[in-house]
């Protein structure tokens, strides 16, 4: 098999839309330059997960962008 090999503007599909940008651009290019197209899935995961993990991991240690807004701290229901 012969690796043909692919552009490196492949990259700027995952890095503007994410996971389902790496999905696509693996599948297009993954018989002509497999490497190329597995980092391109890489991408698209990682950069899907450094905003829910800027979000989410300062939520579960109870720290707030918002200094005033309660975080599941003395919330009393009536």
């Amino acid at each position: 098999m012969q690796i043909r090999s692919r552009s490196s503007l492949w990259f700027l599909l995952p890095i503007f839309f994410n996971v389902i940008g790496g999905v696509i651009a693996f599948f297009v290019i993954k018989e002509d330059d497999p490497k190329k197209a597995r980092n391109c899935l890489y991408l698209g995961i990682i950069l899907a997960a450094i905003p829910i993990l800027l979000i989410l991991i300062p939520v579960l240690i109870g720290v707030t962008i918002l200094p005033h807004f309660p975080v599941m701290q003395n919330m009393h229901y009536i």
